[in-house]
């Protein structure tokens, strides 16, 4: 089996599909109860995309973004220089302090177990305080099975054999019941978007910037195998995601949770 390396995180190609990717966020904020919260973190910030959308909503707030990526650290600080910029790994992260808004888009996946850290993150929430997140919930999909199946052919397995495996997600009913264990107010749900993605390779594109980051790092240095991966799986995509007349249409299935504390 492949030791996974760190994937190495591209800034542009990730915000090359940023309206599609930030949309399940604008319907998080919706449900969150929540008016004025003086203390925010945003765990997994990314290229501070969503960061920039909080200190928007809420200008007043002091704002952390936390990631483990150097190269979306230096993207977000950018983008938001008046919010504050930590490097840190999710499965270690403690909070420090108590926070009105613990908030994160689209990280949970990486991180095996992060359902573990609910009690310790929960815990720092103020009196009135909220934690939300949503995660992707698509790998069942063709785009996932597809990649891991790649890697798991004769051809590749030696080089990537283990290294995509699926998203440590759980069922929203699951991540209610969690945190209803733990005395918060819950409300958990899914919805799956039909984006249309323009251009060629239109799939194969979206997974450049998020799915494909531990292969591409694994292939970094091998620009040739890279080509000829990209070339079967983009082949496999195709396949499954015919364009037509409006662009590729790309199903995805995203999980909600918004819990609040009394």
């Amino acid at each position: 089996m492949t030791t996974a390396p760190t994937p190495v995180w591209d800034p542009e190609q990730y915000l090359r599909h940023s309206g599609p990717r930030t949309r399940p966020f604008f319907d998080l904020l919706a449900r969150l109860p929540v008016r004025s919260p003086a203390r925010i973190t945003d765990l997994g910030c990314g290229p501070g995309t969503v960061t920039a959308l909080l200190a928007e909503r809420w200008p007043a707030a002091r704002i952390t973004g936390l990631d483990h990526s150097e190269e979306m650290l230096r993207e977000a600080r950018e983008r938001l220089p008046g919010a504050e910029f930590l490097h840190a790994d999710l499965r270690g992260w403690a909070p420090e302090g108590t926070y009105d808004l613990i908030i994160s888009s689209a990280a949970f996946q990486w991180v095996r177990g992060h359902e573990e850290s609910f009690p310790a993150w929960t815990g720092a929430l103020a009196p009135g305080g909220v934690f939300a997140f949503t995660v992707p919930g698509n790998f069942d999909a063709p785009s996932h099975v597809l990649l891991h199946e790649l890697c798991e052919s004769a051809a590749w397995r030696e080089r990537l054999g283990g290294l995509q495996r699926p998203g440590h997600v759980l069922p929203p009913a699951e991540y209610l019941e969690r945190l209803a264990g733990l005395g918060l107010t819950v409300d958990a749900w899914e919805t799956t978007y039909v984006h249309v993605l323009p251009g060629e390779d239109a799939v194969l594109d979206w997974t450049k910037g998020t799915t494909l980051r531990p292969v591409l790092t694994a292939l970094a240095d091998d620009a040739e195998a890279t080509s000829r991966f990209l070339s079967e799986y983009g082949a496999l995509l195709r396949e499954a995601y015919p364009p037509g007349p409006p662009g590729t249409l790309f199903p995805f299935r995203r999980v909600f949770a918004v819990a609040h504390r009394a």
